[in-house]
């Protein structure tokens, strides 16, 4: 029988060129704009008057959250790569593995958390929301379709059966 899986669409690998995620990137790189000028400015002047425990908090979760937003910067900006064909999918696949999608995560119980400046914990948990729907969407682009890949390869056989799995990849868990 041919191998039908040569032939098949990947429909996550074309998420990068869609509407949704020039606006995840536009998000991404305006929370990274927002929270530079945040810590450099007024974020700055905040910490100078939070009581100790507080001060040791902040320090730890500004560091923290800038980890985090250099690593989510660094995967929307791969992705925008490969989409402007400035670099192969094996090239983005390869650089990928350098950037963390998970950790960073706050303890919102921690003491001295509520003294935290409201302005300060609204980008923490930005942050982290967009953390969460870049992760995602690195496992739908890059860990379902190897997965789905490997599928057809063993369900050669049953062509409906593949086509299948295929349209469940693509549109299923959503």
């Amino acid at each position: 029988m041919a191998d039908t899986h040569k032939n098949t669409i990947y429909f996550a690998e074309h998420v990068t060129s869609s509407a949704s995620f020039k606006a995840i990137y536009s998000e991404g790189m305006g929370l990274v704009e927002e929270t530079a000028g945040y810590l450099d400015g007024e974020g700055r002047s905040a910490a100078k008057l939070l009581p100790r425990m507080s001060s040791v908090l902040y320090a730890a979760e500004s560091m923290r959250l800038t980890t985090r937003l250099m690593q989510l910067a660094s995967w929307l900006l791969l992705q925008r790569a490969v989409n402007n064909g400035e670099m192969t999918r094996e090239q983005v696949v390869a650089e990928k593995s350098k950037v963390r999608l998970d950790g960073f995560a706050c303890d919102r119980t921690a003491p001295g958390w509520a003294d935290l400046p409201d302005a300060f914990r609204d980008l923490v948990e930005r942050s982290l929301r967009l953390q969460s729907r870049v992760a995602m969407l690195d496992q739908e682009i890059y860990q379902r379709d190897s997965a789905a890949a490997s599928q057809i390869a063993s369900d050669n056989e049953n062509s409906v059966q593949a086509q299948l799995l295929l349209l469940n990849t693509a549109f299923g868990g959503r």
